[in-house]
């Protein structure tokens, strides 16, 4: 037993911990504000202007957090655009006051001075029939009161994004590798089928296991995700994210 104990600490120690220790250690060489005062919160430009993109929009977009967390964990958010709105609508959930947050940010605004990346985007007549879904399960997300917010495992910022691309039907969406939370079980069952059919199974957000033809196989600690895709040609490291080949 205890052979088999050092076995699993080793694999632990491989898989997991020195791939964060050294993304840790790359990150913490980087220049980085002080504090969120200090931080660059303005539009990084990645965006179309609204006015002259009259297609539906949707998007799902990534940036790193800040201080040392953004060495293993990103923030994700949803930017809604109707036909020939004039505006995109950024939907967050954040850490201080009501969790979610509409337009609190510009959609494709710098997370603590990191330029965001767009994970998904869904255009046209597809967006135009996801939209009201997605706007209705956004009002029904079950932790919208002050201090339903939790850093880890969850609910977070990402639990948010993900619940809301399991709750909708044909929303063909995912976050980034580096989306702390968003494998915390929001409906509360631990083990459930995406409705794009893979088998997440998840002890409270602490570990957990996804595989399905969606997602290759996914294997997460303490929030870190390893992993690989043979479908898609990824692999996930922890702390570095996705690497397609």
């Amino acid at each position: 037993m205890f052979r088999l104990f050092l076995k699993f600490m080793a694999l632990v120690l491989l898989v997991f911990i020195a791939p964060a220790l050294i993304h840790a250690a790359v990150w913490a060489a980087k220049d980085r504000p002080a504090s969120w005062r200090y931080a660059n919160w303005s539009s990084a430009g990645i965006l179309p202007d609204a006015r002259d993109d009259r297609p539906a929009k949707i998007y799902i977009m990534s940036a790193r957090t800040g201080g040392m967390k953004g060495a293993l964990a990103s923030h994700s958010w949803i930017v809604l655009k109707p036909k020939n709105a004039n505006r995109y609508d950024r939907y967050d959930v954040v850490g201080w006051g009501r969790p979610v947050r509409h337009n609190a940010y510009d959609a494709d605004a710098r997370w603590y001075s990191n330029v965001p990346v767009i994970e998904t985007e869904i255009e046209g007549a597809r967006a135009e029939e996801l939209i009201p879904q997605i706007q209705a399960a956004i009002a029904a997300y079950k932790w919208q009161n002050r201090g339903d917010y939790t850093i880890w495992p969850g609910p977070n910022s990402n639990t948010f994004v993900a619940s809301i691309i399991r709750d909708v039907p044909g929303f063909d969406a995912r976050t980034p590798a580096t989306a702390v939370g968003r494998d915390y079980p929001a409906d509360g069952n631990w083990a459930a089928f995406d409705p794009s059919g893979s088998l997440r199974l998840s002890a409270g957000g602490y570990a957990g296991l996804v595989i399905g033809p969606e997602d290759g196989l996914e294997l997460n600690f303490l929030g870190l995700v390893a992993g690989f895709n043979p479908a898609k040609l990824e692999i996930k490291v922890p702390g570095f994210g996705t690497f397609r080949l």
